[in-house]
């Protein structure tokens, strides 16, 4: 944490006190410091005086910013704090937003913990003297690693705490109460909006050691069908005992999911490479067939396109990050497919020249194959594809025919002419060399009637 921003809260708490206030650190940051973890994002609620002198006081400090001036919330230019009043809230309705909100400075300690969603969360310390409050006795739930609602009532007002509990357990490897998975079955899911759906997914992907712990905690709260029904969709479809002992289609991605979680960190698309692993055996559940005695599942990867694009359109509107889930889960066979085979030079080219990422697209297939009950008798192809992606790299770094150089050589526009640069392309990916592949790519033209006259190249 940085010092200075320690340093202004102790300001802030010391002008607060002189006014007979009193300043408390809230939220993850006392729970962070009680788990031995650093938490970057500081939060101060401020009791016991009016927002006028809230104002006055931030504003002797620096320049104040009202981050949600109606909500009493503040910062300062320049200063990672965020500074709130406590407040009280009413629902009237079922979006997160259907609140009534009243800042009110006297709520008192109590209440304004009551209505944190977890005990871990609703502990409070002083600014000051670093006194803890603990109304909910969210130190002992540290200490047995559990996440507990505080209150029935206040709890369920806002759905997205369903995915936050999950997200917590799988972020710090802790349980949830038995009353608390009750509880959360009770919740409709239905009215929350995707990118707050996605901003819990996203962190227990991005941060838990374990995501799987994620979707099985909502599993056994019964709220997948909502927002993750493919995965639900999963549970129970059957697959080769010869290829996965492991069980259902369900187990496996869990198990892929964590094992691509010990490989985000070589991902440049880390987050894409995570909802890759979730959704690259989606297709299992509709094409998954008994022939002769045999499971499989043949072209899952292609036919569960569709279901992939629904998942990723439930839970984002960025389209770059969709089409890079499909493109990973449409090819997430062929890298072990073609390693295991020895495959020549140019069919691990056009797999990676498919592919939108090629070293995600590797990582893909590693966590895949790692995802298995034995991950010991995993055969590792690091080797092999190192060696081919340095091959194909340096194949595009060569020249290669250009529409230009067609041309230039009498080649007429016409509605075949792409198909020509394709046919070049598919050359350069076969090693040929530039003059050469220019002089088959003209002779494939002449004999469509598209070159003018013949040219030496």
């Amino acid at each position: 944490m940085s010092d200075s921003n320690i340093e202004t809260a102790r300001k802030i708490a010391k002008l607060v006190d002189e006014k007979g206030g009193t300043a408390y650190y809230v939220g993850g940051f006392v729970r962070d410091s009680l788990r031995g973890e650093e938490n970057k994002d500081i939060d101060v609620e401020i009791h016991g005086i009016y927002p006028k002198q809230l104002e006055e006081i931030l504003d002797s400090l620096g320049e104040r910013i009202a981050i949600g001036e109606s909500f009493g919330i503040y910062c300062l230019k320049g200063c990672g704090v965020d500074i709130a009043m406590p407040r009280r809230e009413e629902n009237r309705g079922a979006g997160h937003r259907d609140f009534d909100v009243c800042v009110d400075p006297f709520l008192g300690a109590y209440k304004a913990a009551q209505r944190r969603d977890f005990t871990v969360n609703a502990l409070m310390q002083n600014v000051l003297t670093g006194e803890i409050t603990d109304f909910f006795n969210g130190i002992d739930d540290i200490r047995v690693g559990v996440i507990r609602h505080v209150n029935d009532r206040t709890f369920t007002e806002d759905p997205l705490r369903v995915l936050r509990g999950a997200q917590f357990a799988a972020r710090f490897g802790y349980t949830v109460a038995d009353e608390t998975v009750e509880l959360c079955r009770t919740v409709d899911l239905s009215s929350l909006a995707k990118e707050r759906v996605m901003g819990e997914t996203a962190k227990a992907l991005l941060k838990a050691e374990k995501p799987s712990v994620y979707f099985e905690v909502l599993r056994s709260m019964g709220q997948l069908s909502v927002w993750f029904p493919e995965l639900e969709n999963m549970i129970g479809v059957k697959q080769n005992p010869e290829h996965h002992s492991e069980g259902d289609v369900w187990t496996h991605t869990m198990m892929v999911i964590d094992a691509a979680a010990a490989l985000r960190s070589k991902s440049s698309q880390p987050l894409g490479l995570m909802l890759s692993a979730v959704a690259h055996d989606f297709g299992k559940a509709i094409c998954t067939r008994e022939i002769n005695g045999k499971i499989h599942a043949y072209d899952h990867e292609t036919l569960g396109l569709p279901l992939i694009k629904a998942f990723m359109n439930r839970l984002t509107s960025e389209k770059a990050l969709t089409e890079y889930v499909l493109n990973l889960c449409e090819h997430h066979m062929r890298p072990n497919m073609l390693a295991a085979a020895g495959a020549c030079v140019k069919s691990t080219n056009r797999m990676f020249d498919r592919s939108i990422d090629p070293e995600g697209l590797i990582l893909l297939a590693k966590a895949d194959g790692i995802g298995k009950t034995s991950p010991r008798e995993y055969v590792s192809y690091d080797g092999f594809f190192e060696s081919r992606l340095a091959v194909f790299r340096e194949y595009m770094s060569r020249p290669y025919v250009m529409g230009r150089d067609l041309i230039k050589n009498g080649v007429k526009p016409s509605e075949r002419f792409s198909e020509y640069l394709d046919y070049a392309h598919k050359l350069l990916l076969a090693g040929v060399e530039k003059d050469s592949a220019l002089r088959q790519t003209l002779a494939v033209a002449r004999k469509s009637g598209d070159l003018k006259k013949e040219k030496k190249s």
